[in-house]
């Protein structure tokens, strides 16, 4: 039964990590006056790395709010 329960736990910890990441970059969209999607599909790079690092820093803050 604990492993259940552990498999459980990991499907409600991963399904509140996608909500949050997905809140933070709809937020980050929002906030931002620049509409990245279509800056990337015009082919600028500085954007497209810009908005990975927004990713990155945003999967960053999740993991250590969820693990604490």
């Amino acid at each position: 039964m604990p492993i259940i329960q552990d498999a459980l736990a990991t499907v409600g910890w991963t399904f509140l990590a996608v909500l949050l990441f997905y809140g933070g970059v709809r937020l980050f969209d929002l906030l931002d006056p620049i509409d990245y999607q279509t800056e990337i599909r015009r082919g600028n790079i500085a954007a497209g790395i810009l908005l990975a690092a927004v990713i990155v820093a945003l999967a960053a803050i999740i993991i250590a709010v969820i693990m604490t």
